[in-house]
């Protein structure tokens, strides 16, 4: 028998199956973190922690642990990754989450439940692991734009899945009660069937994960060689710049995708001035050295800060304002209008569940079909002036939906839920656009990601508690608009800072659509433009 060995070949082919597999491995963990946003006040409140009107605050607190405990220990699994590889890395930060719902679901006061949430956070080091994981799945250049697109379409849809299970399957034996008996299991740990649910699903993306996910990390393929051994190296994965929603992944800003799951591609046009000899003219040609933060970057990675930190307070005062009860004269008189607005809407959990998974369908469709459409038309800067100029108004308008008569609760819901998801679901991607325009230099790009995402974390960490405790505020005084309006004077502050932001010049942005019906294939891409203009000096005449 003769055994011949012929050199493994790079394949052509989009790698589909690996990819689908990453993404079960991945859509359960949103599942999971979102499943307690439309209870987390319910159950804040439940364990009687603090005074009533502080449960806002401690919900904030609750949702930001995994956040903050994540930022802590995302360095450190990316290392770990480098020395024992990717795919352990994923297991165990499935795994860590899989513990986290459990201690929630079995919690019997607010610091367990608190202490549950965080571990799950520094269990889990899956943001930077699964985008270097697909930048070592994708072998070819262009595949790559598809590639990094799917895991931020993967975790849309795990948002809009994980209210739903939470708001429909929190307390059970009360909002369910031909299903489960007031005196089970479900009637003494309320919250524990919607974290059993996500625990479920996170098996099934262990059980995938561990028998049919392949390792990526380059030195450590089993068919590997000496000599592929040689010239292969691991790279760290990156801390991810964090998304700037509660409902938003994290993002790599070598990928071209941006957040979003379209292919976004940037072309420029630029202006030489060189001698007739060839040389360059010594003024025309401005050099950035390739390891300064320039001022421009410093502007925008604060702009994204100050985004991020707004929009996550939308994020945790929606549910809070939705179940919060509502006043019997919540008509308010014209001598209070309009400052006087005493509680929410008094929404059922379930209720809560199935707006905000609605709420993440008005995102995929304003994600696939209108970003595109206004970032091609309209161009990066101007989507980014529109977006932070309406900002302020998407905070303002909240809370007077209770002062609607009943019959228009729910067009008022979904007329400020479009206007918000118009509003940040453009602004993330093109801020991100922006920040990588201003990089002076590709090599630079790991640096500007970190920063960015300390900023991010920092600003998620930060958001919840805060907008939390002025809601409590809000409540004493019998005007819960505080908190919100309190988020249009950061919106605000954003608004006023936009001007100080250097407006990238030359930069044309072109976005492909993952909606298929939105391709137009006769359409042409622009393509990098160089403008050359020769100067003879001695006659001081220009040729183009």
């Amino acid at each position: 028998m003769v055994l011949t060995l012929t050199p493994r070949t790079q394949s052509d082919s989009f790698p589909t199956l690996q990819l689908f597999i990453l993404a079960i491995c991945r859509v359960a963990e949103p599942i999971a973190l979102a499943s307690c946003f439309p209870y987390a006040w319910v159950m804040v409140k439940d364990f009687h922690v603090g005074a009533e009107h502080d449960a806002s605050l401690y919900a904030g607190i609750f949702i930001s642990a995994f956040a903050l405990a994540e930022s802590l220990t995302g360095l450190f699994w990316g290392g770990l990754s480098d020395r024992v590889g990717r795919k352990p890395v994923l297991l165990v930060g499935c795994v860590g989450t899989l513990l986290s719902l459990l201690i929630v679901g079995f919690a019997t006061n607010f610091w367990v439940a608190l202490a549950g949430r965080a571990l799950g956070g520094l269990l889990n080091g899956n943001i930077g692991v699964i985008q270097t994981m697909v930048g070592e799945i994708v072998k070819k250049p262009e595949h790559e734009p598809r590639a990094y697109a799917i895991m931020p379409f993967v975790w849309s849809i795990g948002t809009i899945i994980g209210p739903a299970i939470g708001g429909t399957f929190a307390q059970p034996a009360k909002n369910l009660p031909s299903l489960f008996s007031p005196n089970g299991i479900f009637a003494n740990f309320p919250y524990l069937l919607p974290n059993l649910i996500c625990a479920g699903l996170l098996i099934v993306s262990i059980f995938f994960g561990y028998f049919f996910l392949l390792e990526t990390h380059p030195d450590m393929q089993p068919w590997s060689t000496p000599e592929e051994l040689d010239n292969t190296t691991a790279e760290t994965p990156l801390l991810a710049t964090a998304g700037a929603t509660a409902n938003s992944a994290g993002v790599d800003l070598r990928a071209d995708s941006y957040g979003t799951f379209n292919e976004v591609k940037i072309d420029e046009e630029k202006e030489w001035m060189v001698n007739v000899d060839g040389s360059s003219r010594p003024a025309s040609i401005r050099k950035e050295s390739p390891h300064y933060i320039n001022r421009r970057v410093v502007q925008i990675v604060i702009a994204l800060g100050i985004f991020t930190y707004h929009s996550m307070t939308y994020d945790h005062l929606l549910p809070i304002f939705l179940q919060d009860d509502r006043s019997a004269g919540h008509i308010s008189t014209p001598a209070s209008f309009p400052f006087h607005i005493p509680g929410g809407l008094g929404l059922t959990t379930t209720s809560v569940g199935i707006i905000m998974s609605f709420n993440g369908l008005i995102a995929l469709f304003i994600q696939a079909v209108i970003f595109p459409l206004f970032a091609t038309w309209l161009g990066v800067w101007k989507v980014f002036v529109l977006v932070t100029l309406l900002h302020p108004i998407e905070y303002i308008i909240v809370p007077y939906i209770a002062l609607l008569p009943d019959n228009l609760v729910y067009p008022g819901i979904w007329a400020c839920l479009t206007v918000r998801n118009f509003t940040s679901i453009l602004a993330y991607p093109v801020i991100l656009i922006m920040l990588k325009e201003a990089s002076p230099s590709p090599s630079v790009l790991g640096k500007i990601n970190g920063l960015a995402a300390s900023a991010g974390a920092a600003c998620r960490t930060v958001a919840p508690p805060a907008a939390g405790f002025l809601y409590g505020i809000g409540s004493q005084i019998r005007f819960t608009g505080l908190a919100w309006w309190g988020s249009a004077v950061v919106a605000i502050v954003g608004a006023v800072q936009m001007f100080w932001v250097e407006r990238g010049r030359n930069k044309f942005v072109t976005v492909r659509s993952v909606a298929q019906c939105m391709h137009h294939p006769e359409q042409q891409r622009r393509s990098d433009v160089v403008h050359v203009h020769v100067v003879e000096p001695e006659e001081g005449r220009e040729r183009v």
